[in-house]
């Protein structure tokens, strides 16, 4: 009789936003953040032992608009740096923290596996329409007065976010394909938690002469975490957000919570405005992105209930 072959490994993608890390409320020191992402290493350790082998992805929203503030207000004493090394900064740094938390999170809970931060290219297509109409907003808020002026110092992009202030706006173009994906293939295939695409990855470009350079840009990490679940054939993607459940009709008399959505239905909402591209927008998009890919469950639900969501009691469950 011929061996039973072994069991597929299960993939999973959690994909963590900027202010989960670094919320609004905090000063923004480094002690802050790593108390914060210990917490949020708990969480993702339950999933781990139910057997998942887990990629983890992170915004880098409030990050990276600090570095480019803080390069902006020294720009007379030191050269600033393009955005894409900013991008690689806050990748550099964040993945750090998660990677010291993650690690002593799994001592903790005797779990031996290692972690490991991949600085991670992500390709974009140099004639994205994003570079010629930056939309992502980066960094804090600002009062108009102080915003127009760093404009005219710096040439930099603002507009009014939602009646809280001023915001910096940069490029967002469609990740296109993960440049390093065969080093995060290779930690996982060496039993490593890859913590990859910080920020949605450092944007590049390919040159005719077949190198990569950097371009001005933040990706939207949502995308680039759809994008990177489908290339490693990841049996789920979770989106973390700041809510338990998908609703549609927000806000009004009729909302209404969704427990299941097929990717036809997915389009369907998105298609009539039920989530708009400042909040849910990108999350759903990325969910029909991953699964037309081949991809086999999205879940969206908030972290405190991703163990929940991934034993299917509880979050937004998204199929083909």
């Amino acid at each position: 009789m011929a061996p039973k072959p072994a069991p597929r490994e299960k993939r999973i993608v959690v994909a963590l936003g900027g202010n989960a890390s670094y919320p609004p409320t905090i000063r923004g020191t480094a002690n802050e953040q790593l108390a914060i992402m210990a917490g949020l290493c708990e969480h993702l350790v339950r999933i781990i032992q139910l057997g998942y082998k887990l990629v983890l992805t992170h915004g880098n929203g409030p990050v990276v608009g600090n570095i480019l503030f803080r390069m902006a207000r020294t720009a007379t004493e030191l050269p600033p740096m393009p955005m894409d090394v900013c991008v690689a900064h806050s990748q550099g740094g964040m993945g750090y923290m998660f990677q010291q938390s993650f690690t002593n999170t799994l001592h903790k809970h005797s779990i031996t596996t290692p972690t490991c931060s991949v600085v991670t290219q992500v390709e974009v297509d140099p004639n994205d329409p994003a570079f010629s109409s930056p939309t992502k907003p980066v960094g804090r808020f600002f009062a108009e007065a102080e915003a127009r002026r760093m404009q005219e110092e710096t040439g930099w992009m603002f507009v009014e976010d939602s009646g809280r202030g001023w915001r910096r706006v940069v490029a967002s173009p469609t990740p296109q394909s993960i440049v390093d994906l065969a080093a995060i293939e290779a930690l996982l295939s060496a039993n490593v938690i890859p913590i990859a695409a910080g920020g949605g990855g450092i944007p590049v470009v390919r040159l005719s002469s077949g190198e990569w350079e950097g371009v001005p840009a933040v990706i939207d990490k949502d995308l680039t975490s759809a994008l990177l679940a489908a290339a490693i054939n990841a049996d789920t993607l979770l989106l973390v957000t700041g809510i338990e459940r998908v609703a549609i009709d927000f806000g009004k008399p009729t909302q209404r919570f969704l427990d299941a959505m097929t990717v036809a239905e997915a389009a369907r909402y998105l298609e009539e405005g039920q989530f708009p591209p400042g909040s849910m927008g990108p999350k759903i998009r990325a969910a029909i992105n991953y699964l037309e890919q081949g991809g086999k469950l999205v879940l969206i639900t908030s972290l405190e209930r991703a163990f929940d969501a991934v034993e299917g009691r509880a979050g937004t469950r998204i199929t083909a």
